[in-house]
């Protein structure tokens, strides 16, 4: 991936950050913040003043100054960066003001609300230069990362699986929505299946389904086999009305290959079975070769920083994470039409949607100048 963007050099003080967003995740990223000794936290928008507030209270920050316009506050307490906590349909335009105001973004997942609006924002943030990393926060577990390990020691992978299978409560917007498991859960496993397997979907077909029993309105259970591009497979089936012996939030895994099989619960650490120095690794240890992610939002934060510190490119870039929102949109297509749905129709639709519907000038050429979404996303169409 050679896709630029600007950095920061380090000159031996916090990052200076802005949060947007004082909701529930908005509290857990606030606190995450003020405990990192990587970044300041510099202030807190959201349309509701008090919610700000009241987020400032929670961490014993009440003097933090807080405001509802992300460009102006970061530029009255000189921030640096954006952390983009709001809900999925604020994304784009948060995300786009702080990248037009010359401010890099580390975002909540999903990189937007479609996988169009994914792709005006990757054009964006090539149009100023600036780093936009969604925070793909499961994917910073060492026991994943571990797992990746041991698997690169069975030769060639054939499938990869994953079982999901919890009975959350919610209440509230997910008992209504459509797609509840696949739109606000999947694109976690979805996401993890792109690291381990290093490849990127390639089609899927997939079948919701809701039991008779589920508190759902939509359908709270799902199963998805995606074609990948090394010619794996990865197959997903979940649920989130299963109570009893329930799963890991990380759902359980298994990877097979020529040589082995190595299989992960989503809380401990794997087990490959080839045994010797492939075995399971004690907890919370990694491989001599395997290199510590951090832990869920912490190791996302951390990645961010580091990135605009060095110019190292972080998981999360804008153009590496599209992919994972395009699985989630072409799951729920394919189980609604009953059909194979094929990731690059997807990709050119959503493309072609971004081309109408995009506002900005400067965007919109980016977004022509591309010569393909696959090539542009793989960091083939962006210039030196």
């Amino acid at each position: 991936m050679t896709t630029p963007f600007a950095t920061i050099p380090d000159d031996g003080t916090p990052l200076r950050v802005v949060v947007v967003g004082a909701g529930g995740m908005g509290r857990a990223w606030l606190r995450t913040v003020q405990e990192s000794p990587l970044v300041e936290l510099a202030g807190i928008v959201d349309l509701d003043l008090e919610a700000a507030r009241v987020g400032a209270a929670s961490i014993g920050r009440p003097e933090l100054p807080v405001g509802t316009g992300t460009a102006r506050l970061a530029s009255d307490v000189g921030a640096q960066a954006v952390i983009n906590v709001t809900v999925p349909v604020a994304h784009h335009p948060v995300t786009t003001e702080a990248l037009a105001a010359g401010l890099p973004v580390l975002g909540e997942k999903p990189v937007a609300s479609t996988a169009a609006q994914g792709l005006s924002l990757a054009a964006a943030s090539e149009l100023s230069g600036q780093l936009f990393m969604v925070s793909q926060s499961r994917r910073y577990n060492s026991h994943l990362f571990e797992a990746k390990r041991l698997a690169s020691r069975l030769g060639s992978l054939g499938i990869v699986s994953a079982e999901f299978f919890k009975a959350p409560r919610f209440g509230g917007f997910r008992d209504a929505m459509d797609h509840p498991l696949l739109l606000d859960m999947s694109i976690h496993q979805f996401d993890m299946a792109r690291f381990l397997l290093d490849a990127d979907p390639v089609s899927v077909f997939c079948e919701e389904y809701n039991p008779s029993w589920s508190w759902y309105r939509g359908d709270a259970g799902a199963t998805a086999v995606f074609e990948m591009t090394g010619g794996q497979r990865f197959a997903f089936t979940g649920s989130w009305c299963s109570p009893g012996q329930e799963t890991s939030w990380n759902a359980a895994w298994r990877i097979s290959g020529e040589h082995g099989t190595v299989l992960w619960d989503g809380d401990g650490a794997p087990l490959s079975s080839l045994g010797g120095d492939l075995g399971a690794a004690p907890d919370g240890d990694l491989g001599a070769d395997t290199e510590d992610p951090g832990q869920e939002i912490a190791g996302s934060l951390r990645d961010f920083v580091r990135a605009l510190r060095t110019g190292r490119t972080p998981m999360g870039q804008v153009h590496r994470n599209i992919m994972s929102l395009a699985m989630v949109e072409a799951a729920v297509l394919s189980a609604s039409t009953g059909m194979r749905v094929s990731i690059d129709a997807l990709l050119e639709e959503s493309y072609a949607q971004a081309v109408l519907t995009e506002r900005a000038p400067g965007v919109l050429e980016v977004l022509k100048s591309w010569t393909s979404v696959r090539s542009a996303l793989a960091g083939e169409s962006v210039p030196l």
